[in-house]
Formats: structure tokens, C-alpha cells, sequence
């Protein structure tokens, strides 16, 4: 992975634009990660105006959480303008293993232009590869090993030719040939709502800087160190209070010195 200094100093530098089609739950955390990591976020999700919008932002966003009828519309549009203009694709894949609706809708997504960086969690990346896996809720399912999903990521990820990221105790980030394991992280993370989506438009972010294995990657060094920096005794308020002000005050030298990370090739 390229030095995660570099990525974070080339965004800081250009300050990219990064359009987030996202769920009324986490899009304030969104909106404020995106502000921490040196970039510009911008939420719009009016069917009229996200065409418009996706031709002017540096990376798009995709999340399928809590999913309407009209962003569901919207989400369609921006996709196109993204691949007709060339912008790199984050799509979080929220809630595919809990709703057929949600699943049949990525799939087509899928169909439609390949993102640069396919995320989910365990269960969700595992739902888009097994047809016939249901799991309730949107949480991942403590019984899908890494193994398993590890299979399941790489063969998602030469069939559709994309990188594929599924967020775990173990991170795991894939092309179908090189695979990169990141395993810091701390379990307040999953203690308050929203983070999978913060790790989400990280991705967004780091994609207007470099390919979709490293940008991947350095969301998930950077949400998992500041999530270990936040680690807090006092509850889930304070914590997600700490992890914005880890977000946006994290240093080089803790990112580097925390990391922990293993890269393997077929």
C-alpha cells in the first residue's frame, strides 16, 4: 500500500469534492468523516439534481441503507453520469443480506458499472455471492468465518472486476488477486451507528487520490486507528464524539506506528 502519508497529503492538497447518496441515520457522521479527512462532502439526492451534481464531484458514493423509492432513482442517475464521466464508485452494499429488495438492487447496480470498491460487511458481501444466505438485520453474522468470506470477496471481485472490501473483526480487501488484511479496530466501533457508513465515504475520499486496493486499505488503517484512539470507559456518546476528533486530528505517525496490516497474492 502506497504510504498512507501521501494519500492523505494529496487530499488534503486538493480538497476533493465527494458526492454521498446516503441514509438519513448516519449521514451527519458522514458528512462530518469526509469533513475530517480533508475533503468536501456534498449529500444531494433529488432525482432532478444528481446528475448535475455526480459530473461535478471528484467521487461518488453509494449507500443503500434505509433505501427509497427515490434514491433509489437518484442512486441509478448518479451511477450513470459517474461512469460517463470517468468518477470512481464507491458502493456500500448496506442491508443486502437482511432484504431481497436491497440485494436484487446492488446486483443491478452491479450489472449496470462496476464500482471501484464493492463494500460490505461479512454477511452483506457473503448475500451478494450466495444467493440462498439470508441473515436478519444489518449487523453482520458472528458464524460467516474469514475464510469463507474471504472466497466469496475474491470471486465477487474478478466477476465484476472490482475491488471488494467486507469489514469485519479482520478487514479484508480484495481484486481477486491480491488481498490485504487489516485488523485494527476496536468493538465500540460497532457499539454506535453508523461507522460502516463513515468507512464507507473514507473510501470516497482516499478514491479521488489513489486505486481502489489502496484506498480501500487506508480507509480501513485510518477508521480503525482512530477508533482504538477513541476507545473511551465513558459509553457511546462519548465515544463517537472522540472518534470525530480522532478522524480529524490523527497523525501520520499514529496512523503508521498502529497499522496492522498483511498483503498476500495468489
Amino acid at each position: 500500500m502506497r504510504r498512507l502519508s501521501e494519500i492523505r497529503g494529496a487530499v488534503r492538497e486538493n480538497r476533493p469534492l465527494i458526492h454521498c447518496i446516503t441514509n438519513p441515520i448516519s449521514i451527519n457522521q458522514c458528512a462530518n468523516t469526509v469533513l475530517a479527512a480533508g475533503a468536501r462532502p456534498i449529500m444531494a439526492e433529488h432525482p432532478a439534481e444528481v446528475d448535475e451534481i455526480t459530473e461535478s464531484a471528484d467521487a461518488l458514493v453509494l449507500n443503500t441503507g434505509n433505501i427509497t423509492d427515490v434514491r433509489m432513482v437518484s442512486m441509478e442517475i448518479s451511477l450513470q453520469a459517474a461512469a460517463r464521466e470517468g468518477i470512481p464508485v464507491v458502493l456500500d452494499a448496506v442491508g443486502t443480506a437482511c432484504s431481497g429488495l436491497r440485494r436484487g438492487f446492488v446486483l443491478k447496480l452491479l450489472e449496470t458499472a462496476a464500482p471501484a470498491v464493492l463494500k460490505g460487511n461479512y454477511s452483506e458481501i457473503y448475500a451478494l455471492y450466495h444467493a440462498a444466505y439470508h441473515s436478519p438485520g444489518v449487523d453482520a453474522d458472528g458464524e460467516l468465518d474469514e475464510a469463507t468470506v474471504l472466497d466469496a470477496a475474491r470471486e465477487l471481485a474478478k466477476r465484476y472486476g472490482t475491488v471488494v472490501l467486507a469489514s469485519g473483526k479482520t478487514d479484508i480487501v480484495t481484486d481477486g488477486v491480491k488481498t490485504a488484511r487489516i485488523k485494527n479496530g476496536t468493538p465500540q466501533l460497532a457499539a454506535v451507528t453508523g461507522t460502516g457508513c463513515m468507512l464507507g465515504v473514507l473510501c470516497g475520499v482516499f478514491l479521488s487520490a489513489c486505486p481502489g486496493m489502496e484506498a480501500a486499505s487506508a480507509a480501513c488503517v485510518m477508521l480503525g486507528v482512530c477508533g482504538q484512539l477513541a476507545e473511551t470507559e465513558k459509553g457511546s456518546g462519548t465515544f463517537m464524539v472522540s472518534l470525530l476528533d480522532a478522524l480529524s486530528t490523527v497523525t501520520d505517525a499514529q496512523l503508521e506506528n498502529n497499522m496492522s496490516t498483511e498483503e498476500t497474492a495468489l
